[in-house]
């Protein structure tokens, strides 16, 4: 019975810290993402741009964020309106993407982890 013990609580420390090394999320992971879903709206001079000022066309612009400031907390997606508004946090009238499919959790999950995880280019 003692060494079952110790078998299950060295797996259970290995794979926390397996866990703990994953590879951090950058920009370039969630670039591709926002290109796919927000780029018809919010880059160059698209409606998204005009009306709030946000494009996803570079880092620079994503962390610039609208008109009215930042969309990006880094360290903090509860407090980042970008992902409030895609996640569904927000007045349904305001929730992103509004011409095409909503993100799924993985998708949610990513951008959750970016920002939380700082932002980093």
């Amino acid at each position: 019975m003692h060494m079952k013990m110790t078998l299950m609580v060295m797996a259970t420390l290995l794979a926390s810290g397996l866990a703990g090394c994953s590879k951090p999320v950058t920009y370039a992971d969630v670039e591709p993402l926002l290109m796919k879903q927000c780029a018809s709206c919010h880059t160059d001079d698209k409606e998204g741009v005009v009306k709030s000022g946000f494009s996803v066309s570079s880092y620079d612009s994503v962390m610039k964020g609208t008109r009215l400031g930042p969309v990006i907390v880094p360290g903090s997606a509860a407090s980042s309106t970008l992902y409030r508004m895609v996640s569904g946090e927000t007045d349904q009238k305001i929730h992103m993407p509004h011409n095409g499919s909503w993100l799924g959790v993985g998708q949610l999950k990513l951008i959750e982890r970016w920002i939380d995880e700082g932002a980093k280019k």
